[in-house]
């Protein structure tokens, strides 16, 4: 469980594919890591595999960069990381399962005022779970739903606080990006969708 609120931008250093999986190795500046935590890498919960001084190792496997952009990443990209939630630790952003559900593609970014404003394409499925200025997660970073300008379409308003200490500062029309939807969203559709089709029926 993470939170969405990233502690450090990683670059990735190596990517090779082996017999478990693309495996990338991340220059980070995390200290203390353990072999088999889980750090989310652009929002995708991933497995350190081993670790040194200033670098952690991970592997995406089939399924994973089947929903994700791991499969584009190359030496030199960046990545937003965040580690595992711990009991104690402060819940700033809001609860980040790290299980993408897809990919959207960024239409639009405009600078308005103090703002940045992004208009993401979600992907098939995401658009029910929206709601104004209620949660949604997007390359591992928690953030607020500015508006829904139509049908399948999300729009961002990045402050500047994130613009410098995430990828996002970056993001340029095309760009694809990780999406996850709000968990508490996914059971109440999960929840109601028998007596919606009741209804409908």
């Amino acid at each position: 469980m993470f939170t969405g609120l990233v502690t450090d931008v990683g670059t990735i250093e190596r990517v090779s594919d082996s017999p478990a999986g693309r495996e990338l190795r991340v220059r980070s500046a995390f200290e203390r890591l353990v072999e088999g935590e889980s750090i989310a890498l652009n929002g995708a919960c991933l497995t350190v595999r081993e670790h040194g001084p200033g670098w952690f190792g991970v592997a995406a496997v089939v399924t994973t960069l089947e929903r994700t952009t791991i499969g584009a990443w190359r030496e030199g990209t960046r990545v937003n990381l965040e580690r595992a939630l711990a009991f104690g630790d402060r819940l700033g952003g809001h609860l980040v399962q790290g299980h993408v559900d897809g990919v959207g593609e960024v239409e639009r970014v405009a600078q308005e005022g103090d703002a940045r404003l992004v208009d993401v394409r979600l992907p098939d499925g995401l658009w029910p779970l929206m709601v104004p200025h209620g949660s949604v997660t997007v390359d591992g970073v928690s953030l607020t739903v500015n508006a829904l300008p139509a049908e399948d379409l999300l729009q961002l308003s990045l402050i500047e606080y994130t613009l410098r200490h995430t990828t996002l500062g970056g993001l340029r029309a095309g760009d694809r990006v990780h999406v996850e939807g709000d968990i508490v969203g996914k059971y109440v559709q999960r929840l109601t969708a028998p007596y919606v089709a009741r209804a409908a029926g």
